[in-house]
């Protein structure tokens, strides 16, 4: 089989849709057809894309990084032979956007000045990816960046799409000198006696995923500080030794701070770019995602933690 741009287009409907129902559902493809093309594409790369579990799928490591490009050669494609109308004077528009937390934030927003001259983005910070929703519904904002959780995917009306932009492990900030902090990856039970610094419900499942995932590794945390504040200011508190925290892949640390992978990898996140379909065009979107992605890669060119967790998964089957 030749790698093909619908191959690409499967892979990526599969991540934003979390299964292969529903990602042959938006494609018109029957379930069967979607899986036996899901295994011709993964047996062209050798390696699973996909991890299979009964809420559905989730992408592996390898995957993470093949739909990361995927979506970025998609995009590109989509661009070529575009071009303005003949005679068509350029006008500069604004388009209004809700992000949440998320450090691929600023990276975005040059890419969007180099791939969107004539669009101007006015930001506003909105932690809750429900209240996002809700913006994006009324008309309050055109574009977003929001969160949701394998599972647990965003729910919106017609009037919004969203495509989904990386979905992350979740990683673990220890003080320096905290016993696991030289080991390479920490096991999730080996922190069941910390007190947690955890940001607040999020309307798209937080804490909650947390909290299933303590009790799935066969404990409750016993003391919980709900925090909802700046990212140095956090890393300064556990420094201190205060408590630790669950934190994005690609947080960068400060020096008495280290980031670890947790064994198993039992939380994930996945990032998504939301949008008002009558407000915001295909090629609009497509150049948002593509500055969002972009903006991801170069997170992880920055986060070392990230990159030998990710080299580590992809050799497992070597170790």
């Amino acid at each position: 089989m030749e790698l093909e741009l619908r191959h690409l287009r499967v892979l990526c409907a599969i991540a934003d849709a979390g299964s292969v129902g529903r990602a042959a559902a938006e494609l018109g493809y029957s379930q069967p057809a979607m899986s036996t093309q899901l295994r011709r594409i993964e047996r062209y790369f050798g390696e699973s894309v996909f991890e299979r579990g009964s809420a559905g799928v989730r992408l592996t490591a390898y995957g993470f990084e093949v739909v990361a490009q995927a979506r970025d050669v998609l995009a590109r494609a989509d661009a070529i032979g575009r071009r303005p109308a003949s005679g068509a004077a350029p006008s500069r528009r604004t388009l209004r956007v809700a992000a949440t937390n998320s450090p691929m934030l600023a990276g975005m927003l040059s890419g969007v000045r180099a791939r969107l001259p004539d669009v101007s983005l006015a930001v506003s910070s909105v932690y809750a990816s429900s209240r996002i929703v809700e913006l994006l519904e009324e008309g309050g904002v055109d574009v977003a960046i929001a969160a949701d959780y394998p599972g647990r995917e965003l729910e919106h009306s017609d009037a919004v799409a969203h495509r989904g932009i990386v979905t992350e492990p979740n990683f673990v900030a220890l003080p320096s000198r905290h016993p696991l902090a030289q080991r390479a990856q920490v096991a999730l039970a080996d922190l069941a006696e910390e007190a947690w610094f955890l940001t607040p419900d999020d309307g798209a499942g937080w804490p909650g995923v947390f909290h299933a995932a303590c009790a799935a590794a066969g404990f409750s945390p016993s003391a919980v500080h709900e925090f909802l504040g700046d990212r140095l200011e956090l890393q300064g508190m556990i420094a201190d030794g205060h408590g630790v925290a669950v934190v994005q892949a690609t947080t960068r640390p400060i020096s008495q701070v280290v980031v670890k992978p947790l064994i198993g990898t039992p939380l994930w996140c996945r990032y998504v770019l939301a949008w008002r379909r009558d407000v915001v065009t295909e090629a609009t979107a497509d150049a948002l995602l593509q500055s969002a992605t972009a903006a991801y890669r170069e997170l992880v060119g920055q986060s070392p933690h990230l990159r030998t967790w990710a080299a580590r998964m992809w050799n497992v089957s070597e170790a």
